[in-house]
Formats: C-alpha cells, sequence, structure tokens
C-alpha cells in the first residue's frame, strides 16, 4: 500500500487551482488560434484576436483568465493500492481549494445554501468525483466551471428508439437557447447514457478530452463531427459577433445504458474552459 498524505494533496489541489485559472489548456489556445487564421477580417477575428492576447496576459501575469473563477469541479482517480494518511481526501481537497484561491486572489463565488445564499468566503466545497483505479498513485484534475456557460446545461431524457440525429438536433439547439450568453466560442461536452446523473458527469468529463482527440467509437467521432459543422452553422460566433467560430470543439461521452431509456446531457463551456492535472 502506497500512503499519500492529505496535506500532499492539499498542495497539489492548491497549484492546480491557480494553475488552470491562469493558464488556458494548450490545446484550447491552439484551437483559438486556428480559428483566428482562418477568420476573415471583422469583428470576429479581431474578438479571437483579443482572447488569445487575454491568455498570454493571464499566463505571464498569474492573473485570472477571467473574472468568474467558478465552482472548482475535482475530478479524483484513485488508484486502489493508495492511502491517504493524515486527514480526509474531502477535507484535503477544500483545504487546498481554500488556500488556491486565497493565495491566487481568485474571486471566491461559492454560496454555502443555494436559498439562502451566504458566500463561503473561500470558494470552498469542490464538486468531487472520484473514482478508484488500479495503481498505487492518485490523479487530479481541478476544473473551475464558470456558472455564465453552466447556466446554459441542458438535460434530456430521450425516447429510446431515438437515434443520433434526434441527439444532434438538440446540441445545436442548446447552442442556440445560450447564444452568445457564455461567452463563444464554446467547448461542447456531451453526454450520453447510463442514468441522468451519470450523463452529466460524462459531459463534464468530455470537456476535459482535448479538443481533436475523437470519441474511440467511429459512430460517436462522427456524431462529434457533424454537431460541430451544424453548431458552427448557426454563426454565432466569438461572442456573439457572427463568423465561423461558434463553438472550438463537440466531445461526447457515452455509457451502457437501460433498454427503456436514454438520457442525453450537453454541457456548454466557454471559450476559457479551464483544466489543470496532476498524478501524486
Amino acid at each position: 500500500m502506497r500512503k499519500i498524505s492529505a496535506k500532499e494533496i492539499s498542495s497539489a489541489v492548491s497549484a492546480l487551482s491557480m494553475d488552470a485559472n491562469f493558464t488556458l489548456r494548450k490545446d484550447i489556445l491552439e484551437a483559438l488560434k486556428k480559428a483566428y487564421s482562418s477568420e476573415r477580417p471583422g469583428k470576429a477575428k479581431k474578438v479571437l484576436g483579443i482572447l488569445v492576447e487575454n491568455a498570454a496576459i493571464a499566463k505571464c501575469s498569474k492573473t485570472a483568465i477571467c473574472q468568474d473563477t467558478g465552482m472548482a469541479e475535482v475530478f479524483i482517480d484513485i488508484g486502489q493500492q493508495a492511502a491517504v494518511t493524515g486527514g480526509g481526501l474531502a477535507e484535503a481537497v477544500n483545504e487546498g481549494i481554500r488556500r488556491g484561491y486565497g493565495k491566487g486572489y481568485l474571486r471566491k463565488s461559492v454560496v454555502s445554501d443555494p436559498l439562502l445564499r451566504k458566500n463561503t468566503g473561500d470558494n470552498s466545497p469542490a464538486v468531487i468525483h472520484t473514482r478508484i483505479v488500479p495503481g498505487g498513485r492518485i490523479k487530479i484534475t481541478v476544473m473551475p466551471k464558470g456558472f455564465g456557460s453552466e447556466n446554459k446545461t441542458l438535460i434530456k431524457m430521450f425516447n429510446p428508439t431515438q437515434g443520433a440525429g434526434d441527439i444532434e438536433r438538440f446540441i445545436v439547439e442548446a447552442v442556440r437557447k445560450a447564444g452568445a450568453d457564455a461567452c463563444p466560442p464554446y467547448i461542447i461536452g456531451v453526454g450520453i447514457g447510463g442514468t441522468i446523473d451519470k450523463a452529466c458527469i460524462l459531459a463534464k468529463e468530455a470537456l476535459l478530452r482535448p479538443l481533436g482527440r475523437r470519441n474511440a467509437k467511429t459512430h460517436i467521432a462522427r456524431l462529434e463531427r457533424e454537431s460541430k459543422k451544424r453548431v458552427n452553422a448557426l454563426k454565432i460566433g466569438p461572442m456573439g459577433f457572427g463568423g465561423k467560430a461558434t463553438c472550438l470543439g463537440v466531445n461526447i461521452e457515452e455509457y451502457p445504458t437501460h433498454i427503456a431509456g436514454l438520457p442525453v446531457c450537453v454541457s456548454i463551456s466557454c471559450h476559457a474552459t479551464r483544466s489543470a492535472t496532476k498524478t501524486i
């Protein structure tokens, strides 16, 4: 059994929460640059240039890419031969969030009760997803999820006789409803299958997959490509100024489901889709 201290987990989460907020993922930055290069001169191209410049300034100055530094979602793969010592896992993660958001001067946006709305003052607690995997290490991914985009999430229980075409139309309609409100160009994560809660987790996991890496299943990869094509045909464009790039990518994850159902979740994420990962 490999022992990993709670203090080490807190330190990793603290650093990851700052890194994710300060440094735009390489795949997303490259996609923004590619969109800029292919866009015609005009407002949309100018906006894309500003987004690229903003990412560079944030990285250099160690300031947040976006003023909404999100509610922290933390994905943890725990090796079945690893043991957390010196404290509980959840508390270690939340201590890391408190420390990182304080040290990084990141906006605290979490309220302790969804109805009473009192701010916790430190952006904790995080939303923690854990999974047991082989091995003796712990992989931690921090994804700060802004709520301008989180508010545009759509879920639906499809009839099991419906198919890819219906899901594609649902994805496009989700983006149409979002319009420019969630700061496009978007990254769109889609979860299909399982139960409705599993579909929502799959959609978030899809956002973590690098852009350009297609689903291994041919029919799902086809749905990713076709959905992206139709979303960009909406011509909402960067920040709503029209143009070619309404979304930078559509990533879909799927899971077995019940014979009587077809759950689907569409998680829209803004141009500043942020995450950082470390294995300890």
